[in-house]
């Protein structure tokens, strides 16, 4: 049996060694921003459209710089089914606002790690051995 993968993308923005999430109506946790690429999409095609749907600023495609693609059993899914999410960093220019499905905007350290889903947990790892989140 192969698993089922759920491959999205994320966007990492840093701020004082904190990192932003977002929260969606009805969920129980903070996910990293971003989503998954439509038919045809690359990378930074859907990553610059969710973001934009999501948080209304647009990323600048041309600071794009990846992070690193990181995976997990995925959040309230059965058993066996992983997310893969591929993140990148990037300027942005805007006002952070919450939209569409997110009800919240937080900036997250790495105390609050019981507040993410698996797969953001591995990527807040990596940002703090990297002394990037405090």
């Amino acid at each position: 049996m192969t698993n089922k993968i759920i491959d999205k993308l994320a966007w990492i923005e840093l701020k004082n060694k904190s990192i932003l999430s977002t929260k969606s109506y009805g969920k129980d946790k903070y996910y990293i921003p971003g989503g998954k690429r439509e038919d045809g999409e690359t990378d930074e095609q859907a990553l610059i459209r969710e973001i934009s749907e999501e948080l209304s600023v647009t990323i600048d495609p041309k600071t794009l710089n990846y992070v690193g693609t990181f995976e997990a059993q995925a959040h309230s899914h059965a058993e066996g089914i992983l997310v893969k999410m591929t993140c990148y960093s990037g300027e942005y220019s805007g006002e952070l606002q919450a939209n569409s499905e997110i009800e919240e905007v937080k900036w997250l350290r790495y105390s609050d790690k019981d507040k993410i889903s698996e797969v953001d947990k591995i990527i807040f790892d990596y940002l703090h051995n990297n002394n990037l989140l405090d």
